[in-house]
């Protein structure tokens, strides 16, 4: 995605309706606000009544401004910032709104980068309010001063620094526009603390609708789809790839309508996940490098392959001079840069694929194809006997993270809202978790932010309030974020924590056992008392350790009113598979 920066011109952020009439022609009110109270009112046009945030001096005005706005506007009190932007992606992307939020300057603001490069390449629909010096006092290294724009060029789709309090209504609405439209993004607002407190003469928010020289969707190009349609109807061996880019696009039903007419098997990435039902009878799994058998060596039979809204990730695609060589390829995306960027497409069909998706269905023909599907059924019985019965249904030894992924889902129906952090756990939970809903898995993909989980899933949580939200993490990245327990106490919002915990660094461990002949340096992670800890924040909970007490652990951490935290000993050593190493092809997958 590229950068907006650079493209917006300072002199386009001035509203052109700004100070005019309505459109019936009536004038419009102008009273005298400040900068801080015109944030706010922005929030209030938007939609935006949840912030994630955390005060200090240099934003201390928006703050103050806030007091007077909360009933209207709810601001959650995180413990750090980087846990407040990645709360923010989880009410994003469960709410499917754009998430907010506040950091003041210097280390406030850095404290975001990490979160932001997250959004970034996850393309997640954010807008940070950060606090700045006096204007006065840029470039003079003053207190808690960093330059802000500079450092979050690269990982926001656009940022502005604000010094005067007359051009904050256009920039937030650009920033709202922005931040959803096209391919989401973060964006960042950086204001200086002169803006903040500036009264000015407010006529009004006027939400923006465009912007000279970005253009969210591309036009729809019908030759391109006809071009497709002809490929799809010629294939023997078609096969669909899908990506987030079907739930960012809300085009979930027009997705399942084109997967059922043309008869496509259809695998999904970690952030497709949830876009099609986990039991949908095309859904035939998970691509990458832990993903299913079938779809990873199959990849390199097809003779169609159909990616949508996916952009060929490094962990999915492996080895790009083997990768489906003898396929030609068909890449559906509104961003036109992911299209040629790592697999030259036959067909490049630009658009947002809630578009794109129908005319596709509209020009295929209806068809089956039964001798295809079955192969990638039939790989699956011997994924099934080689890894995937051992980890769901162990008869002895310790207990095996896939056998709780089972047990949740057979408890939650597929229902919940599934948040992981990063490591084998999620590669666990991604593969065996059950969806039935869109916008139900939330996890950290193309960054792989360890300690995301926590933080997201609090924010998942005020996204989706009347669904429930497990937490699935590693000992390893709870302790990375821990410190938001105290987000959960003192906002009291319904979060269920599922520690899985190895004693390791389980995903750098099983590299160093497969690839540095069990070298295993710096990966033994010693924890406290997890339960003990929650006690502390007023958090229940429990730690087990025995195959025979999980159901109902897993049953009490689901009935309880209120957060919960459920540790659950795990094998040590354990490993996921199946593994495509790395320089390897997809094709080159092992079992073992």
């Amino acid at each position: 995605m590229s950068n907006l920066t650079s493209t917006l011109e300072a002199t386009q952020l001035k509203s052109k309706t700004a100070g005019a009439p309505s459109a019936k022609g009536v004038a419009k009110v102008v009273r005298e606000l400040s900068g801080s109270a015109a944030v706010l009112e922005a929030f209030i046009a938007e939609g935006a009544d949840i912030v994630f945030g955390y005060p200090g001096g240099a934003i201390m005005p928006i703050y103050d401004a806030l007091y007077d706005y909360q009933d209207k506007i709810k601001h959650i009190l995180v413990r750090h910032e980087q846990g407040g932007i990645h709360a923010a992606q989880g009410f994003a992307r469960t709410s499917g709104k754009v998430g907010v939020v506040f950091a003041t300057s210097g280390p406030g603001a850095t404290n975001l980068v990490t979160g932001l490069a997250d959004a970034m390449i996850d393309s997640t629909p954010l807008v940070a309010i950060t606090g700045q010096v006096f204007a006065h006092l840029l470039g003079t290294d003053a207190f808690q001063e960093t330059d802000v724009i500079n450092i979050t060029t690269p990982v926001t789709k656009w940022n502005y620094q604000v010094t005067d309090a007359t051009e904050i209504p256009s920039v937030l609405a650009k920033a709202f526009y922005i931040a959803r439209s096209g391919r989401p993004g973060p964006v960042l607002i950086d204001i200086t603390k002169n803006a903040q407190i500036q009264k000015f003469s407010y006529e009004g928010y006027t939400p923006c609708e465009h912007v000279r020289s970005y253009r969210p969707k591309p036009i729809v190009r019908k030759e391109y789809i006809t071009e497709a349609a002809k490929l799809i109807n010629e294939a023997k061996k078609p096969f669909i790839l899908f990506g987030q880019g079907v739930t960012l696009g809300e085009a979930e039903k027009e997705f399942q309508a084109f997967v059922e007419k043309s008869g496509i098997p259809a695998a999904w990435t970690i952030l497709g996940l949830s876009a099609l039902s986990t039991d949908h009878p095309l859904n035939v799994g998970m691509l990458g490098m832990h993903g299913n058998y079938g779809p990873n060596v199959l990849t390199n039979e097809c003779d169609v392959l159909i990616a949508v809204g996916m952009r060929f990730d490094d962990r999915v695609t492996g080895r790009l001079d083997k990768y489906a060589k003898q396929a030609k390829v068909i890449h559906l995306d509104i961003d036109p840069a992911e299209i040629d960027k790592n697999v030259k497409a036959t067909v490049g069909v630009w658009g947002d694929c809630k578009e794109t998706l129908p005319l596709l269905t509209a020009a295929v023909e209806r068809k089956t194809h039964p001798e295809w599907l079955q192969k990638f059924k039939n790989y699956y019985k011997e994924e099934v006997a080689a890894v995937i019965h051992h980890e769901l249904n162990p008869a002895t030894g310790e207990m095996t993270m896939g056998e709780v992924i089972k047990t949740l889902n057979g408890l939650t129906g597929g229902n919940a809202v599934i948040v992981t952090d990063v490591g084998q756990h999620q590669m666990v939970a991604c593969r065996y978790a059950e969806f039935n809903q869109s916008r139900s898995n939330v996890t950290s993909g193309g960054l792989g932010t360890m300690g995301f989980g926590l933080p997201a899933a609090i924010g998942a949580k005020f996204g989706a309030p009347d669904r429930t939200v497990v937490t699935i993490i590693g000992d390893g990245g709870f302790q990375m974020t821990l410190q938001e327990l105290g987000t959960i106490m003192q906002s009291e919002v319904d979060v269920k924590i599922l520690i899985l915990n190895n004693r390791f660094l389980g995903m750098v461990r099983q590299w160093q056992q497969l690839f540095n002949d069990k070298r295993y340096s710096f990966v033994d992670i010693a924890s406290p008392d997890f339960v003990m800890v929650a006690k502390g924040y007023g958090i229940a909970g429990q730690s087990i350790s025995e195959r025979e007490d999980l159901k109902n652990a897993v049953k009490t951490m689901l009935d309880h009113k209120g957060s919960y935290l459920l540790e659950v000993f795990v094998g040590k050593e354990n490993n996921v598979f199946p593994m495509v190493p790395q320089g390897c092809s997809v094709s080159e997958i092992r079992l073992k």
